[in-house]
């Protein structure tokens, strides 16, 4: 799955329809029994403070918010803040950020983000929790649909 610039919308490249289909159906509320109101905060907190740190350029803390899985994809601070440069721009200089919905996707726990970009795009980003051993939240991927999508 790709976000595509078009002119001045936002679209989704999917490699198959069965791709569409599954992340569609794959999203639905988290039981509120499931994460609970501190846990909630957290989860907003570790994204907040990942967006502030790609803000300041801060690539060593921006990476310290990802889950292992992800920094063992990336490797480096350096290879992951370049990765956001090039194709998570409304998530390195976001406009404006809104917390949505807490959703279950894929078993995890994932937070709804409204964006804007810096070239006034909405988007949607979807964040992938993962708790690790020690209670702490960590991001486990972020996947953008343009604003007029349905994530739920």
């Amino acid at each position: 799955m790709r976000l595509l610039r078009t002119g001045n919308r936002h679209r989704l490249s999917y490699r198959s329809p069965g791709l569409l289909f599954l992340l569609l159906t794959a999203i639905v509320p988290a039981a509120a029994a499931e994460i609970d109101a501190a846990d909630r905060h957290a989860i907003q907190s570790v994204i907040s403070r990942q967006i502030e740190a790609f803000r300041q350029d801060d690539g060593e803390t921006a990476f310290s918010f990802a889950s292992p899985t992800i920094r063992g994809m990336f490797g480096t601070a350096e290879v992951f803040m370049a990765m956001v440069r090039q194709s998570y721009r409304p998530v390195y200089r976001p406009r404006e950020v809104r917390f949505g919905q807490l959703l279950t996707r894929r078993a995890l726990p994932t937070q709804r983000v409204i964006l804007v970009g810096p070239d006034q795009e909405v988007v949607i980003a979807l964040y992938e929790m993962q708790r690790q051993p020690n209670g702490d939240w960590k991001i486990n991927g972020c996947y953008l649909l343009a604003a007029d999508e349905k994530a739920t």
